[in-house]
């Protein structure tokens, strides 16, 4: 008489197995139904089974439930399973929301550029995207404005090796910055921006520790008004460096900013 093994499915029917992987948190997968990229910010267990919070580079959450093959670790399918306690420690992420590389050189600076306002641009950049340029090999300057911007262009010379971004403080429809910004065409150059009047306006309220940024009369210096309208001294330097002590990572900021700086760097960084 004959013996059988219990699973009578065929060899070349059956899903090839795939890893388990601890859902630590920082871990960045995707969820391979939706496609939803995010960081693991919790695992949690339900009453119909484990689930799994992931957050994407914008803030935004979303719960998904921990099924076998539900998810994509670096394009592969995996496994997502509750990690045990005093499991490994995964590799941390960067301020922008990266995964960091520990031990990484900075690149040999690009001939390409990303050029932003003014110095709390330049500072607020470095300081959620500071070892992310690094490793790409992009230098960010500043302008003191852009009343000139057409005339930088045309000196830096932009090319398919040079290509040039530029970030622009209020640009919205009708504005100074839009009509200055309209005169470059360059296909080698990408003109972004941000609809706030100031860089400070960008970072969150909730992480400075105030309600709102408030409206300041026009004619009056926005960032003075902004002091004296929140009982700030009105010293727009040491106001500023408050503003920043408050910026962990890019949750911080508002993903108007956000989107914009990330689009910079991918066109700063394309292949030519």
């Amino acid at each position: 008489m004959r013996s059988y093994q219990p699973d009578l499915t065929p060899p070349w029917k059956k899903s090839a197995p795939v890893p388990e992987v601890p859902a630590e948190p920082d871990l960045v997968v995707e969820e391979a139904a939706t496609g939803f990229c995010g960081a693991v910010i919790r695992c949690e267990k339900t009453a119909e089974g484990p689930v799994v919070t992931l957050e994407d580079r914008f803030g935004k959450q979303r719960v998904f439930p921990m099924e076998p093959r539900g998810f994509l670790l670096e394009g592969k399918v995996v496994t997502l399973v509750r990690p045990s306690a005093g499991g490994p420690v995964r590799p941390s992420r960067t301020a922008s929301g990266s995964v960091a590389v520990p031990g990484a050189r900075a690149r040999v600076a690009r001939t390409g550029r990303i050029y932003v306002e003014g110095r709390h641009d330049a500072e607020l950049v470095e300081r959620v995207w500071g070892d992310d340029l690094r490793i790409e090999g992009v230098v960010v300057e500043y302008l003191e404005g852009i009343d000139d911007l057409p005339a930088i262009v045309r000196e830096f010379a932009p090319g398919p090796d040079a290509r040039l971004g530029v970030l622009v403080d209020h640009l919205v429809p009708g504005s100074k910055e839009s009509r200055i910004a309209a005169q470059v065409t360059d296909g080698h150059v990408l003109v972004v921006g941000h609809p706030y009047i100031d860089v400070w306006e960008a970072v969150k309220p909730s992480s400075v520790g105030i309600p709102g940024w408030p409206a300041v009369p026009r004619g009056q210096d926005w960032k003075t008004g902004v002091c004296r309208a929140l009982g700030w001294p009105e010293n727009t330097g040491a106001a500023w460096q408050h503003i920043l002590s408050k910026v962990g990572s890019y949750k911080d900021l508002e993903p108007q900013l956000l989107g914009r700086v990330e689009e910079l760097i991918d066109f700063v960084t394309l292949p030519s």
